[in-house]
Order: structure tokens, then sequence, then C-alpha cells
């Protein structure tokens, strides 16, 4: 049997937390995917060019070695491993700190200075003076100035992640003194009772406290009075959230023991976000909080990250595909692999579990089929039934397709979203 995972695997894992894995590779048989002895059924095998694929889920697993192999017949073949190592422990700040702290993590990444400076002003002009900031530089060609101010803590990263990757390096430098984390970009501007309000959201029972935010342009100028124009905001439907995303991470606050466990962050096929992840794990993990008005202005402008992602220039349309390859791969399955990590790693109400399975049952079962195909008309105002969108996507999938290479992670966007998203 020749066998090979093409996909990427975890250089290591921590102990303790569980995951899944995305395998995407080409074997001469129809294989089961072992994955420390255990045997997976893969979503697809034996299609074109000897390929298969499958998420496989990863239970919690004390240190040691993970083989990866794929099985057919009485032949097995090892295709990865994975160390599994006690995980480091945060970092700390070195001072005695007061009891709430709140750790502001911010990810940069050749910001604009004036734009920067008008960020870190609003920080320094918060009403709860009870927390620290921690910067995570991804290698920017000039240093980050804060001028001097010891309640910036800027760690420069010396290779180039990418914002998806920056945010979890941000959230991995939150000192171990910090009750609460709150996510931060760089170029927008907090109102002055931010912090104070999200703290009184998240009050003892919450895992996460977000707001409404108001767009602006980099002078200041109002584009929309608040994020919600042409969409129904959504902080209690899990499927919903995980379809379509409605939680921006700069208007976030969570709780610490939450904000760890999104960590390591889940690797799947397409182009990822961090708030949609660390949003997803507060909502399997508990319940979310939402206040209904704005607390920060989110500043739109062509060279933010937000805005690369999300503006569909004429090299970008020409990686789109109107196929259903890049909507199975970078839309419904990069969405599996956020579903099956939430099941490995929290313990879900069962209402939020039963949507979760029947998210991973889709592309197999006629009846979750349909029940996601039901979800876009009962929540279109939520997620503007982008749900079709990976259903045309799971539809290809079955459709014995001739070219079963993962594609640019460019090449799938979600319409609807982005329509509603350029009414502005």
């Amino acid at each position: 049997m020749q066998a090979t995972l093409e996909s990427p695997l975890p250089t290591s894992l921590p102990a303790g937390r569980g995951t899944a894995l995305f395998c995407w590779g080409r074997c001469s048989a129809k294989p089961a995917i072992a994955v420390g002895g255990v045997r997976h059924r893969p979503s697809a095998a034996g299609m074109a060019g000897g390929v298969y694929w499958g998420i496989v889920p990863l239970p919690p697993r004390p240190p040691g070695t993970i083989e990866i192999a794929l099985a057919a017949g009485g032949e097995r073949h090892t295709v990865g491993r994975i160390e599994v190592v006690e995980p480091e422990p945060p970092p700390s700040l070195g001072r005695p700190a007061p009891p709430g702290l709140i750790a502001v993590c911010m990810a940069t990444y050749e910001p604009d200075p004036d734009l920067l400076r008008v960020q870190l002003d609003s920080l320094r002009a918060q009403t709860d003076t009870n927390w620290v900031c921690v910067i995570s530089d991804d290698a920017s060609s000039a240093p980050i100035d804060v001028g001097g101010d010891e309640r910036f803590l800027v760690s420069r990263s010396d290779t180039r992640r990418g914002f998806y990757g920056n945010f979890e390096r941000a959230l991995r430098l939150a000192p171990a003194e910090a009750e609460l984390v709150a996510l931060c970009d760089q170029d927008d501007r907090w109102y002055p009772d931010k912090l104070a309000t999200l703290r009184a959201a998240i009050g003892s029972a919450n895992t996460m406290a977000y707001s409404d935010q108001q767009l602006v342009d980099a002078g200041g100028r109002v584009l929309r009075e608040t994020m919600w124009e042409g969409r129904r905001n959504n902080h209690t439907d899990i499927a919903s959230l995980l379809v379509a995303n409605s939680i921006t991470g700069a208007a976030t606050l969570v709780r610490r023991d939450v904000a760890d466990l999104a960590l390591p962050f889940p690797q799947p096929p397409g182009l990822q976000f961090h708030d949609h992840w660390l949003g997803l794990v507060a909502l399997a993990a508990g319940d979310v909080a939402y206040v209904d008005r704005p607390l920060y202005d989110y500043v739109q402008h062509e060279k933010a990250v937000f805005g690369d992602v999300t503006q569909t220039t004429r090299r970008t349309r020409r990686r789109i595909l109107r196929g259903g390859r890049g909507a199975y791969f970078l839309g419904y399955a990069g969405r599996a692999v956020q579903a099956q990590t939430l099941l490995a790693r929290t313990a879900p109400a069962p209402d939020k579990r039963r949507a979760l399975e029947r998210y991973l049952a889709a592309e197999r079962s006629p009846a979750a089929f349909a029940w996601l195909g039901l979800h876009a008309l009962t929540h279109r105002r939520e997620t503007l039934a982008s749900e079709l969108e990976l259903l045309r996507g799971i539809a290809w999938r079955h459709a014995r397709p001739p070219d079963v290479t993962i594609p640019d992670p460019l090449a799938f966007e979600q319409r609807r979203l982005r329509r509603w998203r350029a009414r502005i």
C-alpha cells in the first residue's frame, strides 16, 4: 500500500487538551485513518487520484507520541506523528496584581503610527484601570512604540504568523495573574467605559461579553452607527454562530479559563478567524452576554487585515471557485473541524451538542442535510442563509468530482455576508 498525508499536522499538542485533525492525502487503497491506534472512517476515500480525507477527533491525552497511520486490509502505513507535551505555563508579571486584572491582548503588524497612537491613547483613557496590555507583534519592520508606558508589554515574533496565529500568540502572552482577557486591534478607538461596561456585563456567570460597534473611516467619519443594519445579531444559537460569525474580537471580554480553553487554535482548511473560534468556544462553554450599544469605533481602511480578506478585488475574483470545491473544503469542512474540536475540548449543553453533531452529520445523513437547509430558512436573519453555500459544497462532494485538491484559501467566500458588509 502506498500512502501519504499531505495536509499539515501540528508539531505538538498540549497534554489534556482535545482537538480535531483534518487529514488529506493519497492512498492506493481505501483506508481507515488510525490515530493513536483508534480507527476512524474517512469522509471520503478512493476519490480521483487516490485522494482520501477525514476529520478525526483527538481526545485529551497524556504526554507521549501519537502516531497517525492509514490502515487497509492487513496493511498499516504510518504517515505522521505528533508529540503531546506538558503545556507551558503562562508568563508572570513578576509583581503583585489586584484581583480581576484584565489582560488586553493586541496583535500588531506594520501598524499605521497615527491609528496605533489613537488606539493606545484610548486604552490609557479607560475608566477601568485594572488592566495590562500585551502586544504580540508579527515581525513588523519597525519596533512598536508605546512611549515607555510600563502597562504595555511588547513581544516581537521572530517569524511571520499571520493574523490568526498572531492572535493565538497574543493570548498565550496573557500573564498568569489576569482573570479576564480582552482582544484588541491595532487601529480602532475604544470609548472610555468599554472595559468597565464589559466587566459588568460578563458578571459572575457568563463566559464572554461583547458589544456593538460603530463603523468609521480612518478620518473618523461615521459609516454605520451600528454593526447590525440588515442582519440580526446572534449570541445564543451555536449553529448560526458556526455558519456565520457575529462576534467581533475587539468587542469582546472573555474569562481567562475560556480563553485558555481556546488554545491551541485548530487548523482547519481555509481562511480562519480568531474571533470566530473564540466566540464558538465561549458559547459552547456557557452563556455569552451582549451589550446593545457601541463601545468602540471600528475603523475601516484599505490596509486593515479584515479589509484585505473581505474586499473582493479583481485578483480575488479570479481565485473564487464558482463550483462546490471551495464551498466544501473551505466552507463546510473548515467549520466541521471547529465543531469536532468543540466536542473534543468542551462540554456543551445538550442542545448545543446536538447542533454540533447534526452539522458534522450533514455530509453523510439526509436528515442532517435537511436540518441544515431548514436552519437556513428559520435563521435567515442571522446567517443570511449562508447554510445554502455549505450545502452546495456537500452536494459537490457526493458528485464524484474529478478535482478534489484543496483550493487556495481565498477560493471561497460567503457571498451573502460579503454583500451585507459591502452596504457600508
